[in-house]
């Protein structure tokens, strides 16, 4: 097959521009995506294999079930055209690229039943996109402690309090409980004025967001007074145990290993954790290691444990902050060659010196014998 032919109905002319966006965007973007080369006339397309990367039938006729999905998308609601925007492609693009993975993987019908997970809240239903937070999200449902980590953008905070917000409309739990080590103020935040929630807030700031979008700022600000949902710096969790909630725990990489052990042991009955972080963004001093990067090395055979990792393809921002972070990936990738490389030649250096000092010094006892 060299090409797919599709023609849009019904056609309409508004929906035809939501769906190609200004001056094309969106198309572009589809293109560059699957490396492939959309041709329009009107409501009639034409995808094809770019010549130089030639790409299989599936991924043309892929393409193709893309565009006429978006087209659906556009569907009139009380006569009102949706108007597409980069990021509703994009995200569009990563699920495609997800299904497209599964119909070429042999344990795609193991996956597909993750992937009907979903999250339904009173403000309306949140699915994850892509394999890696559709696994995440099914790891948060079934296991007591979940980590996620990976680059920001990719999801983990949000999803985490949409599952911590289904659990207590559910009753499963009576409280959530949202901390985050402020490690910008020393974890000292008794000069700041206000009292602590308003101290901790610029903090926890994208969990507030978050929380807004799904329960509503009036609902979530009443929890808050009620303390069904309550805020706190990581500092001020010790000695207590908490029973019947939902913790989230975000930006975790700023933990000590000792804040790290501590608020894994504060988690008490019908309780469940999620805890989430970017180990490529430490802040902590150079000469402290990271709680999150130690609780990976010492729980990662944990059986009731689980661990969530994302890249840069995760990514459900604008589409050059995936690439930015792909980059940095690359970069550190290469620096981590070029020190193991480093430190290779300076031991070969070090192993000549001494051979050389045991020689001189093996010349030396003979010509003393002599």
């Amino acid at each position: 097959m060299e090409q797919v032919n599709l023609i849009l109905e019904p056609q309409d002319n508004m929906r035809l521009q939501s769906l190609c966006g200004a001056f094309d965007d969106h198309l572009d973007l589809i293109e560059e995506s699957f490396n492939v080369i959309i041709s329009r006339n009107g409501f009639e397309f034409v995808i094809e294999p770019d010549d130089e990367d030639p790409v299989a039938d599936f991924v043309l006729q892929n393409t193709a079930k893309l565009l006429q999905k978006l087209y659906n998308e556009t569907a009139p609601i009380k006569g009102k055209v949706k108007l597409l925007d980069l990021e509703d492609v994009h995200l569009m693009i990563q699920e495609s690229r997800m299904l497209l993975q599964n119909s070429t993987d042999k344990k795609s019908e193991k996956k597909s039943s993750i992937g009907n997970i979903a999250i339904k809240t009173k403000r309306g239903v949140i699915k994850p996109r892509g394999e890696h937070q559709q696994r995440y999200l099914h790891n948060i449902l079934t296991h007591d402690i979940s980590f996620g980590i990976g680059p920001a953008g990719t999801g983990k905070t949000f999803l985490a309090v949409a599952a911590a917000v289904e659990s207590l409309e559910r009753q499963e739990v009576r409280r959530i409980l949202l901390t985050r080590p402020a490690v910008e103020a020393g974890e000292k935040l008794g000069f700041l004025p206000g009292d602590l929630g308003q101290k901790i807030e610029p903090y926890l700031r994208p969990l507030y967001d978050a929380l807004f979008e799904m329960l509503g700022f009036e609902k979530a600000q009443k929890f808050m007074e009620r303390n069904i949902i309550e805020i706190a710096p990581l500092a001020y969790m010790r000695g207590r145990t908490l029973n019947d909630a939902f913790i989230i725990l975000d930006e975790s990489q700023n933990t000590t290993i000792e804040q790290m052990k501590m608020f894994l042991t504060r988690i008490g009955f019908n309780s469940k954790a999620v805890i989430t972080g970017d180990i490529t963004q430490v802040d902590l001093p150079r000469s402290q290691k990271s709680g999150l990067k130690h609780a990976q090395e010492v729980l990662s055979n944990v059986p009731d444990l689980s661990f969530n990792f994302f890249d840069s393809h995760d990514v459900v921002r604008h589409p050059v902050a995936a690439k930015v972070v792909r980059a940095y990936e690359e970069w550190e990738a290469e620096d981590e060659r070029r020190k193991a490389e480093y430190k290779a030649q300076k031991q070969i250096e070090q192993q000549r010196e001494k051979l050389v000092l045991e020689q001189e010094k093996l010349m030396l006892e003979q010509a003393k014998l002599s």
